[in-house]
């Protein structure tokens, strides 16, 4: 497909949700206090950020509430402490794992919930239980996407054959999910062009969730944007599990519509990323990251490194091609 817009254009299509409190409760247990989330939810109103993810709604069968802050399981009323009656333009979502999430029960309907966008998760093995989930939230009245998984672990083949399934569903965009940091801009592209030539087929639009491990995720990110994806996944500072993701300050700083401001989330930074930074909640580049997206693998070996606060960096490498290989 050929480049949509350029470096100076505005593209109306182009919708920035902030995944800050979703991904990066990843690396503290969702354990953020009310302030915080309050003063990123003003922040995403001022900065003109289109959507807001506030975490997981996770099955309380599955994960118990002890082990986790409320972020984790996104009660409606818990949101709407935040939130009240969101008489703003940002939209809320949430993102609902299949066979983690009890949907049936905890995704209520959407005239009684303060949410907005079901963001389904899903891998290339569990479509069809997927399908079940976005048809059900559509029925509820939600907007749906469907994230594909480890696409860079999937056969070309089978995510076209996942993409066909979902456009035949009510989802609003399919999106490129690059869990392990593995991908260059060259592949971002090329996904890009196979995700928006099914999409354009169902009138569907594509997204991007991308990870920082190689540094790239910035690149990935504004490279599939490039070449058609609209949706765009960004956190405060990079926050997210292990190396992080795409840093809603450069995605802001990037994108010309004059809607977008960066100043809100810069000061969000400077009032408590930094701070849980100094707290010693990690995440960031690190060589161990590198690794494990080199290695296209999952990052859970080097955060445990990280969490060990090893710098064997050396002796690392061996370990993991040892993981990998047995």
């Amino acid at each position: 497909m050929a480049q949509k817009g350029d470096l100076l254009s505005v593209r109306k299509d182009i919708r920035v949700v902030d995944a800050t409190i979703r991904d990066g409760g990843l690396c503290n247990d969702f354990r953020f206090d009310d302030k915080f989330v309050k003063d990123l939810y003003a922040a995403n109103v001022k900065a003109g950020v289109d959507y807001m993810e506030f975490g997981y709604k996770a099955s309380k069968e599955i994960f118990d509430e002890n082990d986790f802050g409320k972020w984790k399981f996104c009660k409606d009323e818990d949101i709407r402490k935040i939130v009240g009656d969101n008489k703003t333009d940002l939209k809320i979502a949430v993102m609902a794992d299949v066979g983690r999430t009890d949907f049936k029960n905890d995704i209520i309907q959407k005239k009684d919930s303060p949410i907005d966008l079901i963001r389904i998760a899903t891998y290339i093995n569990t479509i069809p239980a997927a399908i079940e989930m976005i048809e059900d939230a559509a029925k509820k009245g939600y907007e749906t996407t469907i994230n594909i998984m480890a696409v860079s672990k999937a056969r070309t083949e089978d995510i076209k054959a996942a993409l066909e399934a979902f456009g035949q569903t009510p989802v609003s965009a399919f999106y490129i999910v690059d869990s392990y940091g593995s991908i260059y801009p060259e592949e971002a592209r090329r996904l890009a062009d196979m995700y928006c030539e099914i999409a354009d087929k169902y009138k569907k639009s594509v997204g991007i969730h991308a990870h920082n491990n190689q540094q790239l995720a910035f690149a990935n990110t504004i490279e599939a944007m490039t070449y058609g994806a609209s949706y765009l996944d960004a956190t405060v500072d990079g926050m997210g599990r292990g190396a992080g993701n795409c840093a809603l300050e450069l995605l802001l700083g990037f994108l010309k519509n004059p809607k977008y401001k960066v100043d809100p989330i810069v000061k969000i930074i400077e009032d408590h990323t930094s701070k849980l930074r100094e707290q010693g909640v990690k995440w960031g580049y690190d060589i161990p990251y590198m690794l494990t997206g080199q290695y296209n693998t999952h990052p859970r070996p080097a955060i445990q490194f990280v969490k060990e606060e090893r710098k064997d960096y050396y002796k690392f490498i061996n370990e993991l091609y040892d993981i990998i290989n047995n």
